[in-house]
């Protein structure tokens, strides 16, 4: 598991920002399946391996996933909309709802009707597993793991209650035998493979989704603040609107908001306690350290 911040915002004084503002508007509008990257490039009179340097400087993605970024970001709002499946999928700009589905499954890890449905068709198997820090609660699916939350004595039902209700429409099966791998793979080392990473399954609004997937890019060993995820989402202003993002992440620990600190570098609120948040900060550190 993979923290200064990942994440770098270039200068536009010092930057082609004008390229870029260019081909971002380009790229943020619905349209052909498959933007037309040598014609951008073309237009912005550069070649394309040009064009993908700049925007893996800019947005740490090729041109062609920033397009796809921007088709499921917009499918995502049209989608809690109640707009279908097949509408969306046209106003998107893809040519038919298999590549909705194939983008949904390849970003969200769930097809785009259990998404828009909030988990009517899922079948979610749930349970109890230890951790470092205590006992969790873990929610998985056949598409990945939905929901991570400690859960101190005496408050596993609740914590259950907690990360259900972010899918009310999934049918539910209590199975501690078949979260416990899962943990494993989670919290054990020995078992972490960057080569075959935990699928996650998250759902929130458009704004909560981009939060903790900019948490995902924040390294071991490392601190962001509020405000810098709130810069390298391009909302400067919403440093309170992250935190309050944060604070509903529903995949604790793999979704790092542990690693996010106050504007002072202070430890501030977490939502499972000072305590364990310190812990968990302790115990990267000695495994970077080799300690």
């Amino acid at each position: 598991m993979n923290m200064n911040l990942a994440i770098n915002i270039p200068d536009p004084a010092a930057s082609t920002y004008g390229q870029i503002a260019r081909a971002i508007e380009y790229l943020s509008t619905p349209g052909p399946e498959t933007p037309d990257i040598a014609g951008l490039a073309n237009a912005l009179s550069m070649s394309e391996r040009a064009l993908t340097e700049m925007f893996r400087k800019w947005c740490g993605l090729t041109p062609k996933s920033f397009a796809q970024a921007v088709a499921l970001d917009h499918a995502r709002k049209l989608l809690r909309e109640n707009m279908s499946v097949l509408d969306t999928t046209y106003e998107v700009g893809l040519s038919g709802p298999a590549r909705l589905h194939d983008l949904f499954v390849t970003y969200d890890a769930v097809p785009p009707g259990i998404y828009r449905a909030r988990g009517a068709g899922l079948e979610m198997a749930w349970g109890l597993a230890p951790s470092p820090f205590g006992q969790v609660v873990l929610m998985t699916t056949q598409y990945g793991v939905a929901g991570i939350a400690f859960a101190d004595e005496g408050r596993e039902e609740a914590a259950f209650e907690d990360l259900a209700g972010r899918w009310p429409n999934a049918r539910y099966r209590r199975d501690d035998s078949a979260v416990l791998p899962v943990a494993r793979r989670i919290f054990d080392p020995v078992h972490w493979n960057p080569d075959q990473p935990v699928r996650l399954v998250m759902i929130g609004s458009q704004f909560e989704i981009k939060v903790w997937e900019t948490l995902l890019k924040v390294p071991a060993g490392h601190a962001a603040t509020y405000g810098e995820i709130a810069r390298s989402i391009g909302k400067p202003s919403a440093a309170r609107a992250v935190g309050r993002a944060v604070g509903r992440n529903p995949i604790s620990f793999v979704v790092p908001c542990h690693r996010i600190v106050g504007s002072t570098g202070s430890l501030t609120g977490y939502h499972w306690g000072l305590v364990r948040k310190r812990a968990i900060l302790g115990w990267e550190a000695g495994l970077i350290s080799g300690g």
